[in-house]
């Protein structure tokens, strides 16, 4: 199963969960772990669904490629980081 890893700082605010999935893509995965963690969702994704601008996915150490379809595949072994970007200097 893939496994979804959401940033540690996230733990200020809730509980941080470490999810397995069996879905064969980004979006599917992401609805999955939103239905049982709910407040996740507005953290990782806007009013339109798509990622926050502040968000950055890794699969597989590939940057995810849309942020708006979140169509990227997954893998069975997938393992994908979900992480504040981080700019400035």
């Amino acid at each position: 199963m893939a496994h979804l890893n959401f940033t540690q700082q996230l733990g200020r605010f809730m509980t941080v969960p470490r999810v397995e999935t069996d879905a064969t893509d980004l979006r599917g995965a992401l609805d999955a772990c939103f239905a049982d963690y709910p407040r996740l969702r507005g953290y990782v994704l806007d009013e339109q669904g798509q990622l926050r601008e502040n968000v950055v996915i890794f699969i597989d150490g590939q940057r995810s490629r849309d942020r708006r379809l979140l169509d990227d595949a997954l893998a069975p072994d997938s393992q994908v980081y979900i992480l504040q970007a981080l700019s400035g200097g």
